[in-house]
């Protein structure tokens, strides 16, 4: 990336980062879709969405906390054994076709979500202790992987099993995306023993979308197309990953 596009890749990240707050999602996939369409390289993109994800999920984790919507019984076993394994999948750094193919099906995945409804907001039973630990080293070595994270396959999973209501699930998803998102950073700048430089100036940008989209989300905008707009960005650099992998 010329140091001349670093001033649009900010305002782009801060866009990504208002339009995602303001429908109540942290934003993990949609700073990898800019990224990638910026083509930065994966040695880029990793630990720069990996950063902005702490960022974000910390402050979501902990907005959820104080509102009393986090529950522990639900969240250790699916982050008991994905906290190791997103260490261990952040330290791979997988060859960059790989790499493109693999984030091009997850943000295809997130885009997907963006148009899917539970029917049924209910709790019918909480998952097994082995099936929490065998989904949650799943979900955390992908998070190390592809710098997502977790949530995006974490919140979908408990709604659809109707494991969790929406935002239980989202409380858990946040607190599972920053530890994550941490473990997967360590495992990252133990490997490759380096940092973009420029991800500070991402970070602020990110800050300062997701403040505005926070307060602008729960006053003026409108949901279900804010929720279109980013599905097709996340088809776009979803299928511009795959078609150049």
């Amino acid at each position: 990336m010329l140091p001349d596009q670093l001033p649009f890749l900010a305002a782009a990240i801060m866009v990504v980062a208002l339009l995602y707050s303001s429908v109540g999602h942290a934003g993990a996939s949609g700073y990898i879709a800019v990224m990638s369409l910026f083509s930065l390289a994966p040695a880029v993109i990793k630990p720069t969405a990996l950063m902005l994800n702490i960022l974000v999920a910390g402050i979501g984790a902990w907005q959820f906390w104080r509102a009393g919507y986090f529950s522990w019984r639900l969240f250790w076993p699916f982050a008991v054994l994905a906290i190791p394994l997103a260490f261990v999948g952040g330290y791979i750094n997988l060859p960059t076709p790989v790499f493109k193919g693999l984030v091009g099906v997850v943000l295809i995945f997130s885009a997907v979500r963006f148009f899917w409804r539970p029917a049924d907001d209910s709790v019918k039973q909480v998952p097994s202790l082995p099936v929490s630990l065998l989904l949650g080293a799943g979900m955390g070595l992908l998070a190390g992987l592809t710098g997502t994270g977790g949530g995006i396959f974490l919140t979908p999973l408990l709604l659809m099993m109707r494991w969790a209501q929406a935002k239980p699930a989202a409380a858990v998803s946040a607190l599972f995306i920053l530890v994550n998102s941490a473990a997967g950073l360590l495992g990252n700048l133990s490997s490759t023993k380096s940092f973009p430089p420029f991800a500070i100036l991402l970070a602020i940008a990110a800050v300062a979308g997701g403040t505005a989209g926070s307060w602008l989300g729960s006053r003026w905008f409108e949901p279900a197309l804010i929720k279109r707009l980013l599905a097709v960005v996340l088809l776009i650099a979803g299928l511009k990953l795959i078609l150049t992998a």
